[in-house]
């Protein structure tokens, strides 16, 4: 295969891949790849430098060469805190209520995927194939074409794609899916999210669909648009069971719980992952069972993310305020009920934490996928398993049905399956894990990679 040149707004160096806050997404995606196949991952370093020297910051590792730029404190705040997460984010995410839609960062969003293009040009070779990723950089694919690339360029959203209804509030919206179409593969993580987008296609830019083939053609430009639904690094992940700082991990967590049945949640904190309403879920749980609170205790680990997003600040305030009220009612003095943990841990720990709990809770209001679910899974014990308790609205549970689905809106729902978990014979237990898990093994992350990148390989020596 050529050469791969994955271009993402941040970048995550091979080497730390176990570290502390990689867990999961887009680094442990996209390293299989690129070891693989050789090439350069290029993106924003996550350094600001008010002098904007044009310089490229080079390094290689393990046959990766490694392409970074810092972005000054204007950049950072339009195209980053601005439109990327205060714009495109909440609104593809369903949350209107907290989209904002200002000029100025749209267009510093503009602007900054104008500089990735004028610095990641002069990187691509001829017969390079392009990937480029996630919301950040949706019309990077139409300013490489400005520069003149010919090469096959494909696009990937990691995150839903919301209804048309929605999307159409969005000012320039029309624009901005053009400059989609540049691309010659768009992936998405579900049939969901891609039928949305084929929706808008037909109903606001008139473009024609080919059912069969995925195609769009619109303006005389032919685009493939395709579900690819991501997986995790099943074999790194497994790797992890083995080592001292799994079983350390696992013993710490069954040490520290005095008998109690673990129940465990590992999220960003992100207003998408619907802490506080899951914290309402399980105050509403030892409402109506008091009883179990000696029975149950909930383990939520929520690294810190876009802490200077104020919408970010305010779940972080929320989701504190939740979690003291339900420990100053239930807490005795050999117990609390809920552990809140504000800080990352690595793959090897999160291993021996899931394997240690029963009850996986997953409940995003809405998820592109959510490699959470698919790991604890993954770490459960076959003849032993624990129950993997999932939203209906992320991406994962098109592909494990056999999850406890819920509405995360609901704390009866919530409060019901944390129950059914909690009571599930052995027998149920081993069923739905030996269903998921087959899923989750063959869907992984390197068969991800080749559905995609086969896909892009395959269509036409890109259009002038």
């Amino acid at each position: 295969m050529s050469r791969l040149v994955v271009i993402s707004n941040r970048v995550a160096v091979p080497k730390a891949r176990g570290a502390a806050g990689a867990q999961g997404g887009l680094a442990g995606a996209l390293n299989s790849a690129l070891k693989k196949h050789g090439g350069i991952w290029f993106g924003w370093s996550g350094q600001e430098s008010e002098d904007r020297t044009g310089n490229i910051n080079l390094q290689r590792n393990d046959g990766v060469t490694i392409a970074t730029i810092d972005l000054s404190h204007r950049d950072v705040d339009e195209y980053y805190n601005g439109y990327a997460n205060s714009t495109l984010w909440p609104l593809f995410h369903y949350r209107l209520d907290l989209t904002e839609y200002e000029r100025e960062t749209g267009k510093g969003y503009e602007r900054v995927n104008e500089r990735f293009a004028e610095c990641v040009q002069p990187l691509i070779e001829p017969d390079d194939l392009v990937w480029v990723h996630d919301y950040h950089l949706l019309p990077l694919g139409d300013r490489l074409r400005a520069r003149g690339l010919k090469n096959r360029i494909g696009f990937f959203l990691h995150i839903p794609w919301p209804p048309t209804r929605l999307f159409v509030s969005l000012p320039f919206h029309e624009r901005l899916v053009k400059t989609m179409l540049a691309y010659d593969v768009i992936g998405f993580q579900t049939q969901e999210w891609l039928e949305s987008f084929l929706h808008y296609c037909t109903k606001e830019l008139g473009a024609k669909v080919d059912e069969a083939s995925g195609k769009v053609i619109c303006d005389g430009r032919e685009v493939l648009a395709k579900a690819y639904p991501i997986g995790i690094d099943w074999d790194h992940f497994q790797a992890q069971r083995d080592t001292g700082e799994a079983r350390q991990a696992a013993q710490r967590l069954l040490s520290s719980t005095r008998y109690r049945t673990a129940m465990i949640g590992v999220d960003r904190l992100d207003y998408s992952k619907g802490l506080p309403e899951r914290i309402d879920g399980i105050g509403r749980f030892f409402d109506q069972n008091p009883e179990r609170v000696r029975d149950l205790v909930y383990i939520q680990i929520a690294p810190p993310s876009r802490e200077d997003v104020q919408s970010y600040q305010h779940i972080r305030n929320v989701l504190e305020q939740k979690t003291g009220q339900i420990n100053g009612a239930r807490s005795e003095v050999d117990l609390v009920p809920i552990r809140y943990v504000n800080r990352g841990y690595s793959h090897a720990e999160l291993y021996g934490f899931f394997r240690a709990s029963k009850i996986g809770l997953v409940t995003p209001l809405r998820d592109g996928m959510n490699l959470v679910a698919k790991e604890y899974v993954a770490a459960q014990e076959p003849e032993d398993p624990g129950v993997l308790i999932l939203s209906r609205f992320a991406g994962a549970a098109a592909q494990l049905p056999d999850a406890v689905l819920v509405n995360p809106h609901s704390p009866d729902d919530l409060s019901h399956a944390i129950r059914i978990a909690l009571d599930m014979p052995l027998e149920e237990r081993k069923r739905r894990y030996e269903a998921m898990i087959a899923t989750v093994r063959d869907d992984n992350v390197q068969n991800w990679t080749e559905r995609f990148t086969r896909d892009l390989a395959g269509t036409k020596q890109a259009r002038g």
